[in-house]
């Protein structure tokens, strides 16, 4: 029979750990304080759908040749389709972007008095937000074609009292806005950000200097495939045309010569800052 051998248990030296980084700079640092989420004092509250008892601020339309339905294929656009059809649950579809919506309007100069566009409002996300920025001496001009969004808008506008917002129910390229002002958001608005037509009707009515922050989706850089097909699901109900999705700003920096960028959610959403040019 033969002896059991006996294992001696060797000990395994212990890893050098890796050495430190070296510290951000300065910059990087104010970069990342600048980025940081508000606070919860500052978020706003969460608003209810309701049907006021006061009526919804009427909606100026300007007029729309052809009809609801696209002249050359004589169909409906499917994306104001979708936006139409899905504007009683936008604010639940678009839940994951709350925290870049809040970002977005933190990170705007906008002042007490300031005149402010918010070029694709949609259902009106974030009117409480800039309202607090301007003030009830400030104006908010909120632009979207679908007048879907633009009812659940304007019931939000009679429920809150604010007599200071006017909304437009047009395309943005053609919206029929009488002031200049003081600043702008495009907040997921892909489509607008693609139309040089869109951009150049917003800029004409911006003073110069005028301060302009934009947040969207966009795609993430191919080493991180994987997660393509859920920005494209996330994305594509309002989204016409992807074109341009790889840097959805290119065109916005034609406007905005100081435009900054910083890349959000591993790339896969940004956040661009910057002011008008000079006219």
């Amino acid at each position: 029979m033969s002896r059991p051998v006996r294992c001696r248990a060797q000990r395994i030296p212990r890893r050098t750990p890796p050495p430190q980084p070296h510290s951000a700079s300065p910059a990087c640092t104010r970069a990342r304080r600048s980025l940081r989420r508000p606070s919860m004092a500052t978020s706003p509250p969460r608003l209810t759908l309701v049907t006021p008892n006061r009526q919804p601020p009427r909606l100026r339309r300007a007029p729309r040749p052809g009809g609801q339905h696209s002249a050359a294929s004589g169909r409906a656009d499917p994306v104001s389709e979708a936006y139409g059809s899905q504007a009683g649950r936008y604010e639940q579809r678009t839940g994951a972007f709350r925290y870049w919506r809040e970002l977005l309007i933190d990170q705007l100069p906008a002042r007490r008095g300031d005149t402010v566009l918010d070029v694709g409002c949609g259902t009106g996300l974030c009117l409480a937000l800039l309202h607090r920025k301007v003030g009830a001496s400030g104006m908010i001009v909120g632009i979207d074609e679908s007048e879907q969004m633009l009812q659940v808008a304007g019931e939000r506008v009679a429920v809150h009292g604010w007599d200071n917002v006017r909304l437009l129910a047009a395309p943005v390229a053609r919206a029929p806005i009488e002031a200049t002002a003081d600043a702008a958001v495009f907040c997921a608005v892909h489509d607008v950000l693609q139309s040089p037509a869109a951009l150049d009707h917003i800029f004409d009515h911006l003073r110069p200097g005028a301060p302009v922050a934009a947040a969207g989706g966009k795609w993430p850089a191919p080493w991180l495939w994987p997660l393509q097909p859920w920005v494209t699901a996330l994305h594509a109900p309002f989204v016409n045309d992807f074109t341009g999705f790889d840097r959805p700003w290119q065109l916005l920096a034609q406007c905005v010569p100081d435009l900054r960028v910083h890349q959000l959610a591993f790339g896969t959403g940004y956040l661009a800052l910057g002011h008008a040019r000079g006219r």
